[in-house]
């Protein structure tokens, strides 16, 4: 059965303070009623263990290369980023769900993203340049709340790079079928209105999504 993969990038866990969660939950509503045996798990960056691409983790990577054995903080850090990649590779469509900060991904999600972008793993090297290893006909939708604007063309569209920065890195790894479901202008437009825009698209990609698995 096809999993979806719910990647939580959102610091709050309590929908009623946070538009995108509150799409998340419009959009697996949707899914499993259209997909009543649906498996999905989720991993909350904000309460689970992140590993980062720090000095005990460039150690164990060097080791491991070298055949040398690892400390205990090294085997333990370098199983957690094991259970982290094999539970992102099992999954065939994936929801982020996160706040825009700073025109950018928020740092938890960064780090998440260190633990899946793995030489070997979810790409390789070849002599014409890198190639993405998922190649299968995997699918990513990410829900995104912000209070300002980003699709008028203008500066700020420009210099959106959470937006570029996903659709980028999950092409690299070989997912091409990317959506995004913009809850924007929350400090500006009726928060009625933005939210209500916004669960008409999750509820019409949890569709998709969910037809998707049901004829694989």
């Amino acid at each position: 059965m096809e999993q979806l993969l719910v990647i939580n990038a959102h610091p709050t866990v309590d929908p009623s303070m946070s538009y995108s969660l509150q799409v998340r939950d419009r959009f697996l509503e949707t899914y499993r009623q259209e997909n009543p045996k649906a498996a999905i798990s989720e991993i909350n960056l904000f309460a689970e263990e992140i590993p980062q691409i720090d000095a005990t983790v460039l150690s164990a990577w060097s080791k491991l290369e070298g055949d040398q054995p690892l400390t205990d903080e090294e085997r333990r850090v370098t199983a957690r980023m094991r259970e982290i990649l094999e539970q992102f590779k099992q999954a065939r469509r994936y929801v982020i769900v996160m706040p825009l900060y700073n025109f950018n991904i928020p740092s938890r999600l960064k780090d998440y993203m260190d633990n899946v972008l793995i030489a070997r793993e979810t790409f390789k090297y070849t002599s014409n340049g890198s190639v993405g290893l998922l190649k299968d006909g995997r699918s990513l939708v990410v829900i995104q709340a912000s209070s300002g604007i980003y699709t008028n063309n203008d500066w700020y569209t420009q210099n959106e790079f959470s937006h570029h920065y996903l659709k980028s890195m999950f092409n690299f790894l070989g997912v091409e079928d990317y959506e995004i479901i913009r809850v924007q202008g929350t400090g500006r437009i009726d928060k009625d209105e933005i939210l209500a825009k916004a669960n008409q698209e999750a509820e019409q990609a949890a569709k998709r999504l969910a037809g998707m698995a049901v004829m694989a």
